[in-house]
């Protein structure tokens, strides 16, 4: 079961990445992209997604992602995939790519 404090870990972990609280919600930016959202109670997370693809995931795990995603089904794992993949689409394509880079590296 994923958590609001892994979120920040991971959501925090990521280039240029600046916390935001905004209306009581802790938001997740890249410049003035927000990639990541906790709900007020910090049970639920709202993460980017292309658009083409949404209603197919939440087709097929409905229990896990809805609009947004109930962090109690979200294992730590596909939590660092979300939130990463959140991030991808709005950050700098050179931060990405060093980003990768990095973690390639031993």
């Amino acid at each position: 079961m994923a958590t609001a404090d892994e979120v920040r870990e991971i959501a925090n972990g990521l280039p240029r990445t600046v916390q935001r609280l905004v209306r009581d919600r802790v938001k997740f930016n890249v410049g003035r992209i927000v990639y990541a959202a906790l709900s007020r109670d910090e049970l639920t997370l709202g993460c980017g997604f292309p658009k083409e693809e949404r209603d197919a995931v939440i087709a097929a795990e409905p229990r896990k992602f809805s609009m947004p995603s109930d962090l109690s089904a979200v294992d730590t794992e596909e939590l660092r995939e979300l939130v990463t993949d959140a991030w991808r689409m709005c950050a700098p394509k050179t931060v990405v790519r060093d980003y990768d880079a990095r973690r390639a590296s031993p």
